[in-house]
This record gives structure tokens, C-alpha cells and sequence, in this order.
């Protein structure tokens, strides 16, 4: 596979490339950091990335493939969340300085369950302060990759912009709102707002209890609905 097809293609069609070891977990993990240093200066969409977090996963993902021991579709591939889940080895920053440099001790069980699954976090993901309305004044806002002019959504806006211009190959988001379904369609990729309580919220930060969702954004349904799967309450 060329890089070309390796950055752009749906993670559940690469599944058996990494299980069968004819794409590495480490070679994946590169090209998106890789794509995320060429790219991201103009789109903005990671508030943090975590090189040595995703590369030291990498190499645990194909060690345990190699020995027998493959987890599912989810083993190996490099994935981020929006900046509102707590992750005790990726800044966390809700969107605000007011959180920067905060001690993450515990991390959320959503991405909990994404790491048991073998996924490689790559880092954090922009979003609206708060998960609210606008960005921070000190926070560049994502940039839709298929223009300037055109709108990103609301506060998942770097998990649409990561997918879309191939620097992740799925995140995961959050919908209050709306936050999954807008940045979804304006950046022409797959969102998935569950039925509310499925998927726990521990460890995210909260707009409103009784609305908040955490859902997956993909390139295609398949997608979707693989990762949906890996991150039940």
C-alpha cells in the first residue's frame, strides 16, 4: 500500500493488513504523526499531540500482534479524542487556560476502554471552551480542510477537521447540542450520537448531564460502528 492509501483509507479495511503484520502498527502511527507536522500548522485541529505516547503504543500494539495476541479492529490503529476527556498522559485542557497544566489522575473510561482495545492515542483534539459555544481567544479554531470560508460545526470541531484531512483515522467527540452531528456534516465524515447513558461520560467534562452524549466520528459507518462498539458503559 502506498502512503496515499494508507492515510486515507477506513481503519476496519486496514484491520487485516495490521493483524496479518503486511502493515505495522509503528508505520501507521508515523505516517499520522508525520501528516499531523505537515498539516495541522494550517488546520489547527490537536490542541496536544503525544508522540512518544502514541509511538510507545505502536510498539506494544505489534509486539502483541506478533505474538498471537490481537485484540480486534481497534488493535493498533492511531486514534484521538476531543480535548474534553481526561487522559493522564495527554494534557488535558477542556478547551480553556484555566485548565492548562491540570494533574489528570484518573483516566476516562471511554478512553480507558479505547486503550484495552489496542488503539494508539496520537493526542487531544481542539474544541469550543468549556465544550460551549466559542473557542478560547487564545485558541486558533480548526480550519475546514475543504476551505477556510466554510464552517467547522461546534465544540468536536478538531475531531471532524482530524478525520477529514486524514491525521486520525477516527476520534471520538461529544454532543450536547449538536457537537458530533454539525462537525460531522460540515466536514463530510461519519457521526454517531448514541442513545444517551450508553457510552459512560465519567471522566469528561460536563455542559449538562442530562443531554451530554459521547459518540464516535469516522470516515464511513463501518468505522463508526467498530468503535461505537468498544466503548459501551
Amino acid at each position: 500500500m502506498s502512503n496515499e492509501t494508507l492515510w486515507s483509507a477506513e481503519f476496519t479495511q486496514l484491520g487485516e493488513a495490521v493483524r496479518s503484520g503486511a502493515v505495522s502498527s509503528v508505520a501507521l502511527t508515523e505516517l499520522m504523526l508525520e501528516r499531523i507536522s505537515a498539516h495541522d500548522g494550517d488546520l489547527h485541529s490537536y490542541a496536544a499531540v503525544a508522540p512518544d505516547v502514541a509511538l510507545a503504543a505502536a510498539c506494544k500494539a505489534d509486539a502483541e500482534i506478533e505474538a498471537g495476541n490481537w485484540r480486534g479492529p481497534l488493535h493498533g490503529i492511531p486514534l484521538a479524542v476531543k480535548d474534553a476527556f481526561a487522559t493522564v498522559d495527554i494534557p488535558t485542557g477542556f478547551g480553556s487556560p484555566v485548565f492548562a497544566g491540570q494533574e489528570i489522575r484518573e483516566e476516562s473510561t471511554a478512553t480507558a476502554r479505547l486503550r484495552a482495545a489496542g488503539a494508539v492515542m496520537l493526542g487531544k483534539l481542539t474544541l469550543t471552551e468549556g465544550v460551549y459555544a466559542d473557542h478560547h481567544p487564545s485558541i486558533i479554531p480548526p480550519i475546514n480542510p475543504f476551505g477556510a470560508a466554510h464552517w467547522t460545526g461546534t465544540s468536536s470541531s478538531g475531531s471532524g477537521v482530524a478525520v477529514t484531512s486524514g491525521l486520525a483515522y477516527a476520534t471520538l467527540g461529544t454532543d450536547t447540542g449538536g457537537s458530533i452531528r454539525l462537525p460531522s456534516s460540515c466536514c463530510g465524515v461519519v457521526g454517531i450520537k448514541p442513545t444517551w447513558g450508553r457510552v459512560s461520560r465519567h471522566g469528561v467534562f460536563p455542559l449538562a448531564n442530562s443531554l451530554d452524549h459521547v459518540g464516535p466520528m469516522a470516515r464511513s459507518v463501518a468505522d463508526a460502528a467498530a468503535l461505537r462498539r468498544h466503548r459501551r458503559a
